[in-house]
């Protein structure tokens, strides 16, 4: 099914109002590299995703409530998030050059260099988004970096140095798109996907941003996911060391302290939330869970069961047993 926005034909996961929410996307669609070349990004995601909302990130009527540019625990709660998000997605950009250098084709490296683009503009509307918030523009890189050092000693370097190892030392492209896919974007992805729920019904624009980046996080999940499971059917005895790289990349997510961080922003949140319950009324998060009655802890804990669900469905379809790729309760 396509939609069209001008005269630009659109297909169903890249259209706006179309696209199913992450999860969704994520566990059902089959996309592959030699789909999402470099004319689909062009037609489909430049010209189709994007269309007006290519500087920003959300359309020019979608606004930023006054109550976001004040000071409160809404607003502290956003900056941490999308300061952080926007350092992630920063050295998330960095990692994919490894990747477009070691594409073993030409879809692989096509689809790369638009993933690097994607992960560029999130960091840059996440970004800008905090500008928006009335935080300094001159100065967002540099205040991002201070505040989310800690962030980025405890949870990001660990994962860039065990990235670039495999991909960068290594020179081992498929090991690379499964940690990137399953390890990283798997693991955040449904956090992702929460951002985009609780804030919708608060900010229209904070809404819009993060279905966009939702939007192109379909696309390298399913298309990451054909990638591999191409791979293993090639080259069957790949699979003890894609084992070996997804069970050391598990046990490095759970040595991680991301909950800290999380809950953190979650408690302001709450304590945000509550002040605004006028507008939240009876939305609800997940089905039949209204989002005024959920905790900090409750949110956190369906992210994670989420990142299993979504674990699960994909190792199905790539023909890897789900457990490699699943984190331990902690």
């Amino acid at each position: 099914m396509t939609t069209r926005h001008g005269t630009t034909p659109v297909a169903r996961e890249a259209d706006w109002d179309e696209a199913p929410g992450l999860l969704d996307g994520a566990m059902e669609l089959t996309l592959g590299p030699t789909e999402c070349d470099l004319p689909y990004w062009i037609t489909q995601v430049a010209q189709g995703t994007l269309l007006g909302r290519g500087v920003t990130g959300h359309a020019p009527e979608a606004t930023v409530p006054d109550f976001l540019r004040a000071p409160g625990p809404l607003r502290q709660a956003l900056i941490l998030e999308f300061g952080f998000r926007s350092l992630a997605e920063e050295l998330a950009t960095r990692l994919l050059a490894d990747y477009v250098a070691i594409a073993p084709g030409v879809p692989e490296l096509e689809f790369y260099a638009t993933q690097l683009i994607d992960e560029a503009r999130h960091a840059r509307v996440f970004r800008d988004h905090l500008a928006e918030l009335g935080m300094p523009a001159a100065t967002l890189v540099t205040d991002i970096a201070e505040l989310a050092t800690d962030y980025r000693r405890q949870i990001l370097d660990p994962v860039v140095e065990f990235t670039r190892d495999i991909v960068r030392t290594r020179a081992d492209f498929a090991g690379g798109v499964a940690v990137f896919a399953i390890v990283i974007e798997g693991v955040l992805a449904p956090a992702a996907e929460l951002s985009e729920r609780k804030w919708t019904p608060l900010s229209p624009a904070t809404g819009e941003i993060s279905r966009g980046t939702a939007i192109d996080e379909i696309r390298h999940l399913t298309v990451a996911a054909t990638i591999l499971k191409d791979h293993l059917e090639a080259h069957p005895d790949y699979l003890p060391r894609l084992a070996e790289i997804l069970r050391a990349g598990r046990e490095l997510w759970d040595r991680l302290p991301d909950r800290p961080f999380v809950l953190h922003r979650e408690e302001l949140f709450q304590e945000g939330m509550a002040a605004r319950a006028d507008l939240i009324g009876d939305y609800e998060i997940w089905p039949g869970v209204r989002m005024l009655d959920t905790t900090p802890e409750q949110r956190y804990d369906m992210a994670e069961a989420w990142t299993d669900q979504m674990a699960e469905k994909r190792m199905a379809y790539m023909g890897i047993p789900a457990h490699l790729a699943t984190r331990t309760a902690r």
